[in-house]
């Protein structure tokens, strides 16, 4: 999908500075260009300390298999991402919440698990995403209308990212 946008807004500015300059203003009733490509919104940074409004630390230490020795989340707005560190304080797991638009949010689920390359995931029930083994871990990503749960994992197994995406969406009530 990236490809193909890329190309269209490559042909666009080929278009663009090709075409003839108008020597009159254009009518402001003719509606804006339609956009086809979704802003996603840039990665979360930590910018506090815990703990995460959403999730125990107890229940993530239990799903990931490792202790927590901290836990910061992101000034994000309603629901800020939590990011979970082990002992050895490199990060084991996060935790994306995203709420507002459904092109948005099934973007940030593509992005994180992209449908052409990994598995089908639909747990909970009505979701719709994501999941795959990655370089350093593993990652579950679903999103429902508005909303998406992206859970990243230091861990190989999904089934860890999946337990923590249901418990984040039930305690949620998304």
């Amino acid at each position: 999908m990236r490809r193909v946008l890329l190309t269209l807004g490559a042909l666009g500015m080929v278009a663009a500075c090709s075409a003839p300059q108008q020597s009159t203003p254009a009518s402001s009733s003719a509606p804006p260009p339609a956009t086809t490509a979704v802003q996603v919104p840039p990665e979360p940074k930590p910018t506090a300390g815990g703990p995460c409004p959403y999730l125990e630390t107890s229940f993530v230490a239990d799903a990931n298999g490792q202790h927590v020795s901290k836990v910061q989340t992101s000034a994000d707005k309603p629901h800020p991402t939590c990011f979970f560190c082990a002992l050895s304080g490199q990060l084991q797991l996060t935790v994306r919440i995203y709420v507002g638009d459904a092109a948005v949010a099934k973007a940030l689920v593509d992005q994180a698990a992209p449908v052409n390359a990994s598995n089908p995931a639909t747990d909970p029930a009505g979701w719709q995403g994501g999941y795959e083994p990655t370089d350093s871990g593993a990652v579950y990503a679903v999103a429902k209308g508005g909303s998406a749960v992206v859970v990243t994992t230091n861990q190989k197994q999904t089934v860890k990212a999946r337990s923590v995406a249901k418990q984040t969406i039930s305690a949620l009530g998304l």
